[in-house]
């Protein structure tokens, strides 16, 4: 059933009562116990975290992978990729590698040499928990 507004409107007001519904859950869960309720207990720390090097690999990779699928399209801002300069740079290097490999064994091989060489890059450039050369490089 249709209430005769645009679909824009309807998605819209859709929106708004999803944004409310959060809100209204979010305020509820601030609410302190009630009287005579115990507290509730603390949420317990992460049972893993994820290390430098393997958020680097898992970030580069993803966009090495979908800018060699975009077969051709240049570099995109790495700050929007959510990358740090050095970080972008093991990026340029992957693709630069990978889109050679693609041209002359396909793009499985691509990818392949491409996830390979984002994982020692990556590796290095965190040994030690940290950025080599700064956090920004």
């Amino acid at each position: 059933m249709t209430d005769g507004a645009p679909p824009r409107a309807r998605s819209a007001r859709l929106r708004t009562i999803a944004r409310c519904v959060a809100l209204a859950v979010v305020l509820a869960g601030c609410a302190g116990p009630g009287p005579g309720t115990a507290p509730r207990p603390s949420p317990s720390p992460s049972p893993r975290t994820t290390s430098p090097q393997e958020l680097c690999t898992r970030l580069v990779t993803h966009w090495a992978h979908r800018l060699l699928a975009d077969a051709g399209g240049g570099y995109g801002d790495y700050q929007s990729m959510g990358l740090s300069n050095g970080q972008y740079e093991i990026l340029r290097t992957a693709l630069d590698a990978g889109r050679a490999e693609e041209r002359s064994n396909g793009a499985v091989s691509a990818r392949e040499l491409m996830n390979r060489q984002v994982e020692r890059s990556c590796t290095e450039r965190y040994r030690g928990e940290g950025p080599t050369g700064g956090p920004w490089q």
